[in-house]
């Protein structure tokens, strides 16, 4: 049994959130169970899910998770999903656009073994045109490589497999696996790169399916700027502005 969960974090997302809930529902495989997980908004993304889930082609639980902080709500969902009897489990955001066959690529690479599978992130076009499309991903090629070289990423600390560019709003892992490794850590932000560095120690079925695209909100980059944007995925914050724009 194969039972597939998408679990979609939120927070302060009413005026995103619909597009990436009918971007779900025109998924190609809708052989799932989705979880939204309200972070404690306060301008009715959690109405715009609980009406979704009236019309939606598939089962829809929402969730209300009052820790505030994008690995709380992931984690939440994640686990709330394994109770309820998921075995492979797929993420992505509340501004995020996933393509139509993303559920079919998140499950397909599970079924053939991979333990983590991390997608392909473009820029919504709805926000952007071909310029600044192509502007983002040479900077999503720039930070993978970043990644790759960072002296903390490098295979001799204790890594079973080499470092890949992991987005958090695109990624499929078994629930075996997530438990595994303790799950999605709560804190402190980025969380996704920690939980990447988990599995990497655990195991090296880390694939990367260009199949699984996500269209994602580059807010965090028009608020932060470039400069800005590096200091946060360093680790140091993002100078004056502190709290993620997500």
């Amino acid at each position: 049994m194969t039972a597939l969960w998408v679990v979609v974090p939120a927070y302060q997302e009413a005026a995103r959130i619909g597009s990436t809930l009918e971007a779900l529902a025109a998924q190609r495989d809708r052989d799932f169970t989705l979880v939204v997980v309200d972070n404690a908004s306060t301008d009715g993304t959690s109405a715009l899910a609980c009406d979704f889930a009236r019309w939606a082609p598939f089962p829809v639980h929402v969730l209300h998770e009052s820790d505030k902080g994008v690995g709380c709500a992931v984690d939440t969902g994640f686990r709330y999903a394994i109770r309820g009897g998921a075995t492979l489990l797929a993420r992505t955001d509340a501004d995020c656009l996933p393509r139509p066959d993303w559920t079919a690529a998140a499950r397909d690479a599970l079924r053939h073994g991979a333990g983590l599978v991390c997608g392909r992130i473009d820029a919504r076009r709805d926000e952007h045109g071909a310029l600044g499309r192509a502007a983002f991903r040479a900077l999503v090629r720039v930070a993978a490589l970043f990644g790759r070289l960072r002296p903390a990423h490098r295979r001799g600390r204790g890594y079973l497999a080499p470092y890949r560019m992991h987005a958090g709003n695109n990624m499929a892992v078994t629930a075996a696996l997530y438990e595994a490794v303790g799950g999605m850590p709560r804190r402190p932000s980025p969380t996704d790169r920690l939980f990447l560095n988990r599995v990497r120690r655990h195991t090296a079925a880390i694939v990367h399916a260009r199949g699984m695209v996500v269209e994602n909100s580059t807010r965090r980059l028009r608020a932060y700027g470039v400069v800005g944007t590096a200091r946060w995925y360093l680790d140091r914050g993002a100078g004056e502005r502190g709290e993620d724009p997500r």
